[in-house]
C-alpha cells in the first residue's frame, strides 16, 4: 500500500517507516501535520498513520482535512499516538480515525491491523466497481433491476437520485430521425390536398 506517515518525532518516524518498508509498503514520511497535508494532496496515499500531537496541524484536524476532501477513493486512516483511553479513542473516530493504535507500538500488531485495512479498501473498491457497472439493453437502453424487472433509464436514475429528466432532440437524432419523419409527413400531407382537392 502507499503509505504516508506523519510523526513529528524523528525517531519514531524512522522506525515505522522502516518498518513499514519491510512489510513491503511504499511509504512517504512527514514531520508535521502541514507537512503531510501537502505530501497527502500530491502522493495519494491510500492510508494514513499519523501522531495525534503534533504543532501547527494535530492529528485530528488532519485527519478532519482528509475526510473533508471526499476523495473518489477512501483514505484509511490510523491515529498512533501515546495517548490513550476511551475518550480519546472516541474523539480519534469522530475526527475520522479508523484505527487507533497505542505507541510504544508491536510491529505484529500494526501488521495485522494493516491487512485489516487492505481488505476494506479491498472491498470498498470493489464495491464501487460494482456500482459503476450497469445492466443495460442494447437495443432498447432499459437498465435491468436487481429483481430483473427492466426499466427505462430515466426512470431508473429517477429512483435512485433527485435528477428530473427534460426532453429535447439532439441536431444529430433531429437529422437522423426527425427531419425525415417531418419531411416524410409534409409529403404524405401534399398527395392529400393534392387528390381531395386542398378539401
Amino acid at each position: 500500500m502507499r503509505i504516508l506517515i506523519a510523526e513529528d518525532d524523528v525517531v519514531s518516524r524512522m522506525i515505522l517507516a522502516e518498518q513499514l518498508q519491510s512489510l513491503g509498503h511504499a511509504v512517504t514520511i512527514a514531520s508535521d501535520g502541514r507537512e503531510a497535508w501537502g505530501l497527502f494532496q500530491s502522493t495519494g496515499p491510500q492510508l494514513v498513520i499519523t501522531d495525534w500531537i503534533m504543532p501547527d496541524i494535530d492529528g485530528l484536524e488532519l485527519s478532519r482535512m482528509i475526510r473533508a476532501e471526499n476523495r473518489e477513493h477512501y483514505v484509511y486512516i490510523i491515529f498512533l499516538t501515546i495517548l490513550q483511553g476511551k475518550g480519546s479513542y472516541l474523539e480519534a473516530m469522530d475526527a475520522g480515525a479508523d484505527d487507533f493504535i497505542t505507541k510504544p507500538f508491536d510491529i505484529e500488531q500494526l501488521a495485522a491491523r494493516l491487512l485489516v485495512a487492505e481488505r476494506i479498501l479491498g472491498v470498498q473498491l470493489e464495491i464501487k466497481q460494482l456500482r459503476g457497472l450497469l445492466p443495460i439493453c442494447s437495443y432498447c437502453r432499459r437498465i435491468r433491476e436487481e429483481d430483473m424487472t427492466w426499466l427505462p433509464i430515466e426512470k431508473y436514475i429517477t429512483k435512485r437520485t433527485e435528477t428530473r429528466f427534460t426532453h429535447g432532440v439532439c441536431p444529430d437524432c433531429y437529422e437522423t430521425y426527425l427531419k425525415p419523419e417531418m419531411d416524410e409527413l409534409r409529403t404524405a400531407r401534399g398527395l392529400k390536398e393534392q387528390v381531395t382537392g386542398g378539401a
